[in-house]
């Protein structure tokens, strides 16, 4: 066994909101027992219906002492809303999944450059408008993810390794379970 399977590798999930990263991942998780999920952190308020372990939901105080302590491995302020990823404890024969925005993105491939970045669009603006919508977001908030998607799409296909659309969903978790084959089989 390599080191680096000992470890793990780091896959990232990435993407604009409304392209179906918690989903896909869920879906990702639930098939391949070699995946453990990095739960994020967020200081934004649930979402109606949204499961209680879709993130660890915290205040500004607890994550700003988290960042003061070094506890995240990638952290951003998203929309006026703190988002991060705790720095992982390495999990033997398991690789580490990682849903995170672009910018979280940004900031683990600068930390760890073989991680494997999976940049995820939407099949359409209308769509990821209509799934926005769908999990409950106030039309400002659809707004403001629609336009945050413009400055983001560009800085996430250039960091990208491979770039799916999610335009129907076993297809996507398919294509992306042979791309994280794919990377296995190079060790």
């Amino acid at each position: 066994m390599t080191p680096a399977h000992a470890a793990g590798r780091i896959f990232i999930v990435s993407g604009p909101g409304g392209v179906g990263k918690g989903t896909i991942v869920s879906a990702l998780v639930d098939r391949d027992p070699r995946l453990w999920l990095s739960r994020s952190w967020t200081t934004r308020a649930q979402r109606q219906g949204e499961s209680n372990d879709a993130y660890v939901f915290t205040d500004r105080a607890s994550f700003e002492s988290r960042i003061a302590a070094g506890g995240f491995l990638e952290w951003t302020d998203f929309l006026g809303n703190y988002y991060g990823t705790p720095t992982p404890d390495p999990v033997v024969d398991h690789d580490v999944v990682l849903e995170i925005e672009v910018n979280g993105a940004m900031q683990v491939k600068k930390i760890h450059p073989e991680a494997v970045l999976i940049f995820v669009l939407p099949p359409s603006r209308d769509e990821q408008q209509r799934r926005l919508r769908g999990r409950g977001d106030p039309e400002d908030r659809v707004a403001e993810r629609l336009q945050k998607a413009l400055d983001e799409e560009p800085v996430g296909l250039s960091l990208a390794n491979h770039v799916v659309v999610n335009d129907d969903l076993e297809r996507t978790v398919d294509e992306m379970m042979q791309i994280i084959g794919h990377h296995r089989m190079l060790d």
